[in-house]
């Protein structure tokens, strides 16, 4: 694979929670990523309804608030906050819910059919390698894998995390880019919470430098890519990833850690047992 070129132009997109009905924000068309699309399904009593079409792309929706219905196939599936649903490519989706829902859609193309499945996070939060305490004194987060080993899929993985109020996330820094892109979204971070997001292939000249807040979403086509929270706030993120090679590349904590501060490993060997 050629040596990616970062443009920071290109690598965030800010405001994407702010409309009712379905917006996709991200796609391949219009940022550097070449598998990984992310969107946002945000309903309630004037918008109760919406559907869609995957197409070539398998699709993962990540519920992060309240509850709705959805329809694919013909069969009805109800998510809870924090449960999600797969979808395969060439499906027919219709979301519905009678209070509010906050849906983050996750799509990358794929060749293969891999079946619907719903994860429940009940089961996510009784398996210590899909949920775990990473890092140590200012680098504690909570990591979540949601759609991991857990699910069967062709490049997607994906799930949230939350730091400690003024931590570090992403730390040590790693990369994964021969394997995988990725994106951050950032959640439940209400105002005046922010964090600094840096992304960067040579630490001395980091291409990506910015405040990230409720709604941003940061593009990782390649790099390292650590950031911190501001005093007395948290980061909250939901990451998803694309494997570049279908099946082959959709591997969640195989990272290089950037080698001055690799001495203790990357953090997410909890993932690999």
């Amino acid at each position: 694979m050629a040596k990616k070129t970062l443009d920071p132009k290109t690598m965030i997109f800010s405001g994407t929670a702010s409309q009712r009905g379905r917006v996709v924000s991200v796609t391949p068309n219009n940022s550097d990523l070449e598998h990984l699309s992310y969107g946002r399904i945000r309903l309630d009593s004037k918008v109760p309804r919406v559907e869609f079409k995957t197409d070539d792309r398998e699709t993962a929706l990540l519920c992060m608030q309240g509850s709705c219905r959805i329809a694919v196939g013909g069969a009805q599936h109800e998510l809870d906050t924090c449960d999600a649903i797969y979808v395969p490519r060439g499906s027919a989706v219709e979301v519905t819910t009678a209070s509010t829902v906050d849906l983050v859609e996750c799509g990358a193309d794929v060749k293969g059919d891999y079946p619907v499945q719903i994860v429940r996070y009940s089961d996510v939060k009784k398996d210590p390698t899909l949920k775990f305490t990473a890092g140590g004194p200012t680098t504690t987060r909570e990591v979540n894998i949601v759609i991991g080993k857990n699910v069967q899929a062709g490049r997607l993985l994906a799930g949230f995390t939350r730091t400690q109020p003024g931590n570090w996330m992403s730390w040590p820094p790693h990369e994964h880019t021969k394997l995988l892109e990725e994106a951050y979204v950032y959640f439940d971070m209400p105002a005046p919470a922010f964090g600094v997001q840096l992304v960067y292939t040579q630490r001395d000249k980091p291409e990506f430098v910015s405040l990230v807040r409720d709604g941003d979403v940061v593009l990782m086509p390649a790099g390292y890519h650590p950031g911190v929270a501001a005093p007395g706030h948290g980061l909250n993120f939901i990451w998803m990833m694309a494997a570049h090679r279908e099946v082959e590349d959709r591997l969640f904590g195989v990272v290089n850690v950037e080698p001055d501060f690799s001495q203790g490993g990357s953090g997410l060997e909890a993932s690999r047992k």
